[in-house]
């Protein structure tokens, strides 16, 4: 089940929906269905209290930034 973000034509609300099949989406400030879809991205990479076996705290030897096993400097985020 895709995760749409829009923004309500009515009282610009910004929310995000999870939309099932036919389902028809409404804003959950004003009710409307006069809705306008926005361009999604999504998040690729390290998060908060994620860290790659090698990387920081995972071990030794890692480039620190991405968990490169090659060691600081290898990798192109340096």
């Amino acid at each position: 089940m895709p995760i749409f973000e829009y923004v309500c034509q009515e009282c610009r609300h910004k929310f995000e929906m999870i939309v099932q099949g036919s389902t028809v989406p409404a804003c959950p400030s004003c009710k409307t269905t006069k809705l306008e879809k926005q361009i999604s991205g999504f998040a690729v990479g390290a998060t908060e209290g994620w860290a790659p076996s090698g990387g920081p705290g995972g071990g030794s030897g890692s480039c620190g930034s991405c968990g490169d096993p090659r060691g600081p400097g290898a990798c192109s985020m340096n």
